[in-house]
Formats: C-alpha cells, structure tokens, sequence
C-alpha cells in the first residue's frame, strides 16, 4: 500500500501542474483544481495486489487507501460516493435554542477540567436610555457701559466751507492761526486746533468736537467780513505795465499774489505759490485759451479744481495742499490759489481770451 500510495502520489504530482501549465483565462491553469466549483481529484490509477483469493476485505481497504489520498490530493473537492460508507458515524444533533443550561467541560486525561472549553456567552446588559441635555441657563443681561460717550466730531482734517473758514477765523483772533482764512481744513488748521485744545486742557486731537467749538466760541466774537475774507494775506505788488489794461490776470512771483485787474483796477485778489525749480512756472504773457471746472491731472493723477490754461499743461487753479501746507509744498508748474472761495469766483468771471502777466 504504502509503495501504491507513493506511485499514485507521484502521478498526483505529475497530473497536477495547476501553476505551471494553466491555459489562457484559467488563472489555476487546466490541473486538478480547475473543474467544477472547488475542481476535482487528481486521477489516481487503483492497483490490486494479491488476485482475488484475499479477499472482498482487501480490495475494500485498498480502495479506502486510494480514495484516502486522492482526498488528500484534492484538498476539500466532493468526495466518491463509495467513500461514504467508510465515515464515521455523524455527530448527535446540536441542542436546541430552547437548551438553556451550557454543557460540562470534558475532563482531559490528567483529570484537569480543559482550559480550551469556550466559556458561556453573557447575556448582555440592558442599556440604559440616553439622558436628556441639561438646559442651559439663560445669560445674564449686559450691564449698560459706564463709559462716557465720545463727543460728536464737527470739523476735521479734509472738511471745508464756511463754517471752516470761521474756524480760523477765530482762531486767528486768539494768536493760534497765523494766515488768513482759507475755508479748507488741512493740517495748519488741524495743528492750530490741537495747540488750542491742549493749552485748554483738553485731548489734543486735532479735531473740531462740539465741546471744543463751544470753548471757542465763549472766548472770541462774530468774525467780520474782512476777517471772513481778507483781500490777501501778503500784499499786492505793483502791478506790470502789461496789466494796466483789459482783462489781466497779473501774478507776480515776488509778492506771490495774484490780482483780477480789468482796465487797471484790481477786482480781487489771492495768494498764489508756483512750481519748484525742477519744475519752474513759465515767465511772460499768455492767454487763457481753456476752462476746466472739475480737472483731474491725467500726468500726476491730482485734482485741479477751477482750471484756467494759459501755457500747455500749466494752469491757474486751486490746490488743497496749498490750502493744507502753504508755502511748505511747491507745485508742478501751475499757479496754485490756496482760497476756494475766490478761486471759484475768478473761474466764473475769466473768459477765453483774457490776458495772464506772470513777472518778478
């Protein structure tokens, strides 16, 4: 049997090449686990030895060797029905659900209970229902703020108009602002503000509040219409022959005014800068030869309110950095009125045509 069993192992080994020779979409190949749902036993070749006088005995137990090792060969693939006659009586009936109580652990040879013997299940405890969140308390209400409330702004750096201008006015009364009103709040009239808060006890901040205004109010008067609106606040030259007659527009570098002469009498008159040295304003006699209201510089993106041309880009106009910082700026060629209020008013009455003298 045993030299049977190691010839048929080898014709196993022989007919059961699943790795080494499988044909083309059979991943285990065409060996003997490639038929059927698990594949099938190899063939094994039963052999009889000893003729027919031993025995109906002896060919069952050499059938049952066979069949034996074709099993193992096949690895857990259906069985030959003549193998079943050679099983093992089956297992009693496992208990059923009703069976409440588990079974006694076998004792093992050494008498000792066996630690391999799964132990009963638990019965599960019950869970308990969740709890509700706990409900949160109402806030308390905030309390009102103790603090005292900011005083309301009236005036500051940026505004402008006549209630700005009798702000320097009055400042001008007291010794704190040095130039003629201007209507434009820049950063003269903030600093002027600021050293009257501050001798006054005050945060210094530069803003015009309500509290500061009453202050100054209580200790200054109405201002006057000259106060309002001085002529200038350096005096006018003499006048250029040239703007003896017609309509002239007479700016002298000197003096740094500028006086609205027709026929030789002066109309008005305002406080003018020019350009720097880099950026000189022309000298001699020009026309105006165009108006601009609300002109914007497309070369230096800067406003030029009340444009009045006379020489290429270079133009009469107001400027409120002029109004801000006086003389401490310079301007890009043009001529510049740092007085809106009278600015706006020449701009009305100057036409094209009319002459400009700009002289020393």
């Amino acid at each position: 049997m045993a030299g049977m069993a190691r010839r048929n192992m080898g014709n196993v080994g022989v007919e059961s090449d699943a790795y080494g020779n499988g044909g083309d979409g059979d991943p285990y190949g065409n060996g003997p686990y490639s038929n059927g749902p698990y594949g099938s036993a190899p063939s094994v070749q039963g052999h009889r030895h000893g003729g027919p006088s031993r025995g109906r005995r002896t060919a069952t137990a050499t059938a049952a060797g066979v069949l034996a090792i074709a099993a193992l060969a096949a690895g857990c693939g259906p069985q030959d029905p003549a193998a079943d006659a050679l099983k093992q009586p089956t297992a009693p009936a496992p208990a059923t659900a009703a069976t409440t109580a588990p079974a006694a652990p076998s004792p093992t040879e050494d008498g000792k209970a066996d630690d391999t013997t799964p132990s009963p299940t638990p019965t599960p405890t019950p869970t308990e229902p969740p709890t509700a969140p706990p409900v949160a308390s109402p806030s308390p209400a905030p309390r009102p703020s103790t603090a005292s409330p900011q005083p309301e702004v009236l005036m500051r750096t940026g505004s402008e108009g006549p209630r700005v201008r009798e702000l320097q006015a009055r400042l001008r009364q007291i010794g704190h602002f040095g130039r003629n009103p201007t209507g434009y709040y820049g950063t003269v009239t903030a600093e002027a503000v600021r050293s009257f808060q501050v001798k006054r006890g005050t945060e210094g901040t530069g803003a015009t509040d309500a509290a500061t205004w009453q202050k100054l109010l209580a200790m200054t008067r109405t201002p006057t219409a000259d106060e309002l609106d001085p002529p200038t606040e350096r005096p006018v030259a003499k006048p250029d022959e040239r703007c003896l007659t017609g309509r002239v527009l007479c700016i002298s570098k000197k003096s740094r005014t500028l006086a609205w002469m027709i026929d030789g009498r002066v109309v008005s008159a305002m406080d003018v800068r020019f350009g720097s040295e880099y950026t000189p304003t022309r000298e001699g006699e020009f026309k105006v030869f165009w108006k601009s209201r609300d002109h914007v510089s497309t070369l230096y993106d800067t406003p030029m309110p009340y444009a009045l041309f006379f020489s290429g880009g270079q133009a009469v106009h107001y400027s409120a950095d002029f109004a801000a910082n006086g003389y401490a700026g310079a301007s890009h060629g043009c001529v510049n009125v740092r007085d809106r209020k009278k600015v706006a008013a020449l701009f009305d009455q100057v036409k094209n045509g009319d002459k400009v003298v700009i002289y020393w």
